[in-house]
């Protein structure tokens, strides 16, 4: 299956923050797309996302969908030990370290990678799902069993268990799904959806084909800056759509 892939990204510093320590990539051209979210109140947090997208935007093009996961896993590996390094030269407790979410896209086929709460969804028709599950200590005990989804719903929390930079070992977790002509995907950190609901980012998705990728995000950061926006926040917009099929020339 043959997709046209296009997108629109955006990132703002918030009505509180005074920097903006996340950091967005797009690159429809080898199917990749990222946000990363510096760890608020952790030393060099735009420092940490940033060598994210540094790295992950300079990857080569792969031959195989499978060989871009190895190489955007490779590198996220090879930021950790990194930003790992540079908070020991920083002093004894230093942490800094960044959520990531990237997704990459090959045919009929995606994958997305993450550690932390930073989020992906996909809206295919009237359906709105995540695809990612956070990475804090409330999705911990919902995969224990410990707790309900309705009780995991409930609780917020902004503690995460897995970031880029936070741990000696980064542990990414992966999930492979389907992508089918006319999805709408949505990559982006927690400023956003702790101030829009699934209700509303539903409701501004929905109208992406007709408004266009750039203004739906712009309408998307509109929304959430009329709001309290706590936090940075940033997004990425990925819509599939079908290739024109090539017409030859009669005989």
């Amino acid at each position: 299956m043959q997709l046209v892939w296009n997108s629109a990204e955006v990132t703002h510093r918030g009505n509180r923050r005074k920097l903006n320590e996340d950091a967005v990539l797009s690159r429809p051209g080898i199917g990749l797309w990222v946000v990363a979210d510096g760890m608020g109140g952790h030393h060099a947090g735009d420092l940490a996302s940033q060598s994210i997208v540094a790295a992950l935007g300079a990857l080569e093009p792969a031959s195989t969908l499978a060989a871009q996961v190895d190489s955007v896993e490779a590198a996220l590996l090879d930021v950790n030990q990194q930003l790992r390094l540079h908070a020991t030269r920083c002093g004894v407790g230093t942490t800094i370290g960044s959520t990531v979410v990237a997704m990459m896209a090959r045919g009929a086929i995606g994958v997305a990678l993450w550690a932390g709460d930073s989020r992906l969804y996909r809206l295919r028709g009237e359906r709105f799902e995540q695809i990612t599950r956070d990475h804090n200590p409330v999705s911990d005990l919902l995969d224990a069993g410990t707790v309900t989804e309705a009780e995991a719903e409930a609780a917020d929390t902004n503690i995460i268990t897995r970031a880029v930079g936070g741990q000696p070992r980064l542990f990414l977790d992966v999930a492979v799904f389907d992508v089918a002509p006319e999805d709408t995907y949505l990559l982006c950190s927690d400023g956003l959806y702790r101030e829009l609901d699934a209700a509303a980012l539903t409701e501004r998705l929905a109208g992406a084909a007709r408004d266009g990728l750039d203004t739906t995000a712009e309408q998307l950061l509109a929304a959430c800056l009329g709001g309290a926006a706590r936090d940075n926040v940033s997004l990425v917009i990925a819509r599939a759509d079908s290739a024109p099929r090539a017409t030859g020339a009669a005989s």
